[in-house]
């Protein structure tokens, strides 16, 4: 990159931490730094909730869907809108305003009412857990257009900038500074993908004829993709909607429910059709481009080869070859936008699982957000230990979903829609969910059609919590 690139790229970089700065010296309380203070509008949270739902890593997956499938990629996304639009009108009216009420922090608080003590330090822990895989593959994805756009630096570099970054506004700041930055970022990445990315790869490569000539047909077809893979993409997000933290944080963080309501169909309709296609058009882009030969300098013969090894790295070289001077700064700031808006969430979600649920502090002053800054550092630290380990962004950000969803998922539902609940059906259900889903994925045991772990992950568990309920 030239020195006008990194110039923009720094200046960027330099505005999302003087943010981080400013709500450092603002925040008065763990309510402050975990839920804003209760006041935030609809316009801020719903690009804050896409931002981060969608973010870096569906941003670089998506690009490598696109890559490998074409336009079916695009489907992923479509299971946003269904479980943004199913939480507006199932879930928020339930529980903003208990969360108000009883100056609820996070989400498993909420299940402490329900069902106890017990089930919310359950519900803390595994959480944590998701959340903190969640943050690595961020922080992963980011290191990936790092090391596609600056040749010179390697994965293990790239990721330790990245999280330096991300981590310390996110610790300084707390929600405030995560979601103005969001918004910030959210339009940054907008602005560069409709303004730059699109056209410039487009004209590149020749304009639609060139583009239909070089790819086979399903590449522009709806169908490519197997119902099966349909399903298991519905069954691991649509759920999140309902037990992911960093929603609940957001939620909470509505002054009420019209706007928490009105910020998610805000959301849902920025996920598809909005997101989902710019992001498999960049990779079915970068596919056309492997394969006319634009990343042989690169050592990527062809796309084939690339779909073969990392279909993920297609984006970040497709923009590293098109983009002209100052144009690449202006492109890769919005694309790390995309990533910090999701990392620093994630973030945030797991410092307060661990500082709410597990830890139980509850104090408001300010010697708990100095603890709470503290412990989201420490985690913000073994996230980049966790990400230098892996490869795969979508892999291991599904991963993590499929963990949180097939643990939590059912005694949501009973918390919401049972007439009866008992503590220890919820309890069961969680351990025999995530054990189930963690045993069938860490020792890849085949599941019958194809079907992903968490299917039998989310089964498990209803029929546990079903069964115990009725005794």
């Amino acid at each position: 990159m030239s020195f006008i690139d990194i110039a923009i790229f720094a200046a960027y970089i330099i505005g999302v931490m003087i943010v981080g700065w400013y709500y450092y010296l603002k925040n008065e309380s763990n309510e402050d730094y975990y839920v804003g203070g209760r006041n935030m509008s609809s316009v801020h949270i719903g690009l804050s909730v896409v931002a981060t739902d969608v973010g870096g890593g569906f941003s670089i997956g998506l690009g490598g869907l696109g890559f490998v499938m074409g336009i079916s990629g695009s489907w992923m996304l479509f299971t946003g809108l269904i479980g943004a639009w199913l939480a507006s009108v199932l879930l928020i009216p339930r529980v903003i305003e208990m969360g108000h009420v009883h100056k609820l922090l996070t989400f498993p608080q909420l299940l402490h009412r329900f069902y106890g003590k017990q089930v919310a330090l359950l519900a803390g822990i595994i959480s944590f857990i998701g959340y903190l895989g969640f943050t690595s593959s961020q922080l992963l994805a980011g290191a990936k257009l790092a090391t596609g756009t600056f040749p010179a630096l390697s994965l293990d570099n790239a990721l330790i900038i990245m999280g330096i970054v991300a981590v310390a506004y996110t610790v300084a700041g707390g929600i405030k500074a995560v979601i103005y930055t969001d918004t910030f970022q959210w339009i940054l990445l907008m602005g560069g993908l409709i303004c730059i990315g699109i056209p410039l790869a487009y004209i590149k490569l020749g304009g639609m004829d060139a583009i239909r000539e070089s790819l086979p047909p399903e590449f522009f077809s709806f169908t490519n993709l197997s119902g099966v893979q349909f399903v298991n993409w519905l069954v691991t997000i649509v759920p999140i909607w309902f037990i992911g933290m960093t929603l609940y944080q957001r939620i909470f963080a509505c002054k009420d429910e019209k706007t928490a309501r009105k910020a998610w169909y805000i959301a849902g309709l920025f996920e598809y059709p909005v997101m989902a296609f710019m992001g498999v058009l960049l990779g079915l882009f970068a596919r056309v481009a492997a394969d006319a030969g634009m990343f042989a300098e690169f050592d990527y013969a062809s796309g084939t080869a690339m779909a073969e090894t990392d279909p993920e790295m297609g984006l970040p070289l497709l923009l590293r070859s098109i983009l002209p001077v100052g144009l690449t700064g202006l492109m890769m700031s919005a694309y790390f936008s995309a990533i910090m808006s999701t990392a620093d969430s994630c973030l945030m979600a797991a410092s307060g699982n661990f500082v709410t649920d597990i830890l139980g502090l509850k104090s408001t002053d300010k010697k708990v957000i100095r603890i709470s800054q503290i412990i989201t550092l420490v985690i913000g630290v073994l996230a980049i230990l966790i990400a230098s380990q892996m490869q795969n962004v979508l892999d291991l950000m599904l991963n993590s979903y499929a963990f949180m969803v097939s643990g939590l998922f059912v005694p949501v539902l009973g918390m919401l829609f049972a007439e009866k609940v008992k503590p220890y059906a919820a309890l069961s259900a969680m351990l025999v969910g995530g054990c189930s889903t963690l045993i069938f994925s860490v020792f890849t045991i085949p599941i019958p059609f194809g079907f992903d772990p968490i299917i039998v992950g989310i089964l498990s568990s209803a029929l546990v919590f079903v069964a115990v309920n009725r005794k």
